[in-house]
């Protein structure tokens, strides 16, 4: 459960450092239309399997970790975290739809910035995303504030520009 310096343990979900045998697990992820609606289009397994390569485990410091269910031991998510700049986190998250609505994504990050703040000893964590309404819901939901919105920013998996929600969590809130 050791990553990197990071130990980061829930009642049932750990975080760990990605590896190679995750590529069917992480594509199941990415992979997948619906999960990745508000990003950009899924996943082929070929550009999955580069990215785990390149991003997941290559990329050092890691920036990506692998969110997995204690007793199934199966990798159920994808966290980014990422030391944007001293003391900044750019956090990210993306979960296997079949573990959506359960709670793992809320109890893995509110684990995670509180380590990060307790431990980390960040300043600021922040996340963005082109959902205004579940993403955004979570982003909330974790502390965070609505920072800013970038207008027609970036684009959506269709290719069309959309506004880019900006959200942040300082350690004194």
């Amino acid at each position: 459960m050791e990553t990197m310096g990071i130990h980061v343990a829930t009642k049932r979900l750990y975080l760990r450092e990605f590896v190679a045998s995750d590529l069917d697990a992480l594509y199941e992820i990415l992979g997948d239309q619906e999960v990745m609606y508000f990003c950009e289009p899924a996943y082929s397994k070929e550009k999955t399997s580069r990215f785990l390569q390149d991003f997941c485990i290559a990329r050092q410091p890691r920036a990506a970790y692998a969110c997995i269910e204690k007793t199934s031991n199966k990798l159920i998510g994808y966290i980014l975290f990422n030391e944007y700049e001293k003391r900044v986190y750019e956090a990210g998250w993306f979960f296997n739809k079949r573990y959506w609505r359960q709670g793992y994504a809320f109890e893995i990050c509110s684990a995670l910035f509180n380590y990060a703040f307790a431990q980390l000893k960040a300043h600021k964590i922040f996340a963005e995303t082109i959902d205004p309404l579940k993403s955004a819901g979570m982003m909330r939901k974790l502390g965070m504030q609505l920072e800013g919105i970038q207008r027609l920013q970036t684009h959506n998996h269709e290719g069309a520009f959309v506004d880019l929600y900006l959200y942040g969590l300082l350690e004194k809130e």
